[in-house]
């Protein structure tokens, strides 16, 4: 029992040297010259090292003379004290009747409500950035839960939990031969010409038969060096992209888009069967597009219309599914 009680001293004793550096005990140093007679200045530098770096990473045991222990865990056993020290990483022992344990539930309580203050800072700082972020970045861009949308340019489709990328197809124009016929025909000028815009194949390769997807388009940054994948027939427009889904008709194994009537030179009419969409700005140079009807059973196509026309590059699609319920609207 003495060899114990002589180890407690000596590990009493090595705490004190440890932590005899600390503000508080130099404050008592003040009060008390005696107590603290014979300390160095590498006291006072391990001090402020264990006060630095491993305050943060334990508790304190504070004692009946001021000082305290880091600890990371303490049990307290009838008599004795086992703590783990943070700063030597060993397990050890002392007397319970050298702990001040109402100073020490005290530190406990006052770490515990720096803790939280921090953790409330912390979340409200991530909640302030989370909000701005929308506007500025589109990086990991929630579009379903657990579902983000996929890094790069071009129009995306969610269906449930799949996000993929739609392909840009090149249209042509075609002008109509019976409209032409007519033209020539006809002695006075009064018959206008008709030009079609127009996808080949009766089918698109991709098919859709989710029944409400969602769509997204990210489109590249306004910067006149860049080189996007996104293609356009013509200059685009300086208001973000006005994009139209296309119910297309299909007749002689190609998928028509537009039909455009002129007359001397000038644009009379532009005829395409469009969905209703509604268009949302979620984040810089991203759009999502939600359909207000049902697609039925067709071939469909978004189309960007830009200043002078109808972009010839448009994404197309296919839907198999039956359905009841309307029929797109004609434009």
């Amino acid at each position: 029992m003495r060899v114990f009680r002589s180890i407690a001293i000596l590990v009493f004793a090595a705490a004190i040297l440890a932590f005899a550096s600390s503000p508080r005990m130099r404050g008592q140093s003040q009060n008390n010259p005696t107590s603290q007679n014979g300390q160095t200045s590498n006291n006072k530098a391990s001090q402020s090292v264990v006060d630095a770096g491993t305050a943060g990473r334990g508790k304190k045991l504070v004692l009946k003379d001021g000082t305290f222990q880091i600890v990371r865990e303490y049990q307290r056993k009838g008599e004795r004290v086992r703590y783990l020290s943070a700063e030597r990483g060993d397990w050890e022992e002392i007397p319970s009747a050298m702990v001040d344990w109402e100073a020490t539930q005290k530190a406990d309580s006052a770490a515990a409500s720096e803790e939280n203050a921090l953790l409330k800072t912390v979340h409200h700082e991530q909640l302030e950035q989370k909000a701005e972020m929308p506007m500025d970045v589109d990086a990991s861009l929630p579009v379903a839960p657990g579902i983000f949308l996929p890094p790069g340019e071009g129009m995306f489709v969610v269906e449930g939990k799949s996000v993929t990328p739609l392909n840009q197809v090149s249209a042509d124009i075609r002008t109509d031969r019976k409209q032409r016929l007519k033209q020539v025909l006809t002695p006075v000028p009064i018959i206008p010409s008709k030009r079609n815009i127009e996808l080949p194949g009766a089918k698109a390769t991709r098919r859709i038969n989710s029944e409400r997807p969602e769509f997204y388009l990210r489109e590249p940054a306004p910067d006149p060096d860049a080189v996007s994948t996104i293609k356009k027939s013509s200059r685009p427009g300086e208001n973000g992209p006005e994009i139209e889904l296309v119910r297309l008709m299909v007749k002689g194994g190609k998928r028509q888009i537009e039909s455009i009537r002129s007359m001397f030179g000038q644009d009379i009419s532009e005829d395409r069967n469009s969905v209703l969409l509604q268009r949302w700005d979620v984040a810089k140079d991203v759009y999502r597009f939600t359909l207000g009807q049902e697609l039925t059973s067709g071939e469909y196509a978004f189309a960007e219309i830009l200043p002078d026309g109808v972009n010839l590059y448009v994404w197309d699609f296919g839907v198999d599914r039956k359905s009841a319920e309307g029929a797109a609207g004609k434009h």
